[in-house]
């Protein structure tokens, strides 16, 4: 029996495989698929993380990250607008840098199950039982990380997975005439699209559109000529394109929902906790943060060294949850107040004109969908 099992090999998953490792927890990660592969992600890392990452050694410059500074927002009528990011960050793909932490993972002494999916989790008698296709382990503590919409949400009758969502994301990779430090957003009828260069020559263009155009158009072709193209930015993006996937990442029924970011005793981390809206970019760098503070949490109870009792689990769940309201809940309500405007073209372009306007009026919202940065406690 381990010390923690991690269901799902993700950033949050693979960061907190690391850091409890690193603490000297014995960590099983049990992953669906195996390393590299592609998952729907706008692929933009806010620099808050430097800090954080220079103590851990990783280095991303080394994995040929770009350097993005300036943010775009457009809307179909042509109209934009466009502003210095203060902090900045870098664009990296999920192939390259989750392959690069599976790695790091691994050399560390990190058991991975690849290929393997877990069938249910269930508390029993202070522990947990993790059921997989051919066995099941055991652990005192399991931390969910199975992504944004996973059949074990419905497993656990997690309260979002019932109310049906009507977004679909798409994720291309290609070589396209754009900006090296430029991350654009354009929006569109009932949705919008990310647009920024990840490593090497590479651009990931990662759009959020709606099941109902999708059926309207009959397929992904005609919905990015018929309804996604209609931004005249987003046009031009694709008229030389060079297309580097074979086909799109799709993934359907992205919820954007409040979720619990402990559910019958699983530590939920990153979007299995609670997603920001993709038109932050801020997603990754918030499961980055949340594997930070919920391994930290974690490895304060570990070195209590008394027996895991369920006071001393109830009292560890909900420190989490307080220091995750803290860190992220005003974060979520701003990106889901965002999120209601992005699709429409009458507020889209209100927004922009009033963002030209009152450039400390766009600060602040960029404030608000993010964080400072952070590091390792001492």
């Amino acid at each position: 029996m381990c010390d923690v099992i991690i269901a799902g090999g993700g950033l949050a998953g693979l960061f907190n495989a690391l850091l409890l490792n690193k603490a000297g927890l014995q960590v099983t990660v049990i992953e669906k698929k195996s390393y590299p592969f592609h998952r729907v992600c706008g692929e933009y890392i806010s620099n808050e993380v430097l800090p954080f990452f220079k103590e851990l050694d990783i280095d991303v410059t080394t994995l040929h990250a770009s350097n993005i500074t300036r943010l775009e927002v457009t809307a179909t009528s042509g109209a934009k607008f466009a502003q210095q990011l203060d902090l900045g960050g870098f664009g990296l793909s999920r192939y390259t840098f989750d392959q690069y932490l599976y790695h790091k993972c691994k050399a560390m002494g990190v058991t991975f199950m690849l290929d393997t999916r877990v069938e249910n989790i269930q508390f029993i008698q202070n522990s947990f039982e993790v059921t997989l296709p051919d066995r099941i382990l055991t652990a005192p503590l399991v931390i969910g990380s199975f992504g944004k919409r996973s059949n074990l949400d419905s497993k656990l009758n997690r309260s979002f997975f019932h109310h049906r969502s009507p977004y679909i994301g798409i994720k291309i990779h290609a070589k396209i005439d754009f900006p090296d430090n430029l991350i654009q957003l354009n929006s569109f009828k009932n949705g919008y699209c990310g647009v920024s260069k990840i490593e090497d020559d590479r651009y990931c263009i990662c759009s959020l559109a709606h099941r109902d155009d999708l059926r309207q158009y009959g397929n992904l072709q005609d919905l990015q000529e018929g309804l996604i193209n209609k931004n005249p930015y987003q046009k031009a993006l694709f008229k030389n394109a060079e297309m580097l996937m074979d086909k799109p990442e799709v993934i359907n029924e992205i919820s954007f929902e409040k979720k619990q970011p402990v559910e019958q005793h699983i530590l939920m981390s990153g979007d299995t906790a609670g997603m920001i809206a993709p038109l932050c970019g801020n997603g990754m760098t918030m499961a980055i943060h949340s594997a930070k503070i919920l391994s930290e949490i974690i490895i304060r109870s570990y070195k209590d060294g008394s027996a895991f009792s369920l006071e001393r689990r109830n009292k560890m769940e909900q420190s989490y949850i307080e220091a995750w309201n803290k860190q992220f809940a005003k974060r979520l309500w701003t990106g889901r107040k965002l999120q209601s405007m992005f699709g429409n073209n009458t507020l889209m372009n209100l927004a922009i004109h009033l963002m030209n306007g009152s450039p400390a009026m766009a600060a602040y919202l960029i404030k608000r969908t993010h964080g400072k940065p952070f590091g390792l406690l001492k």
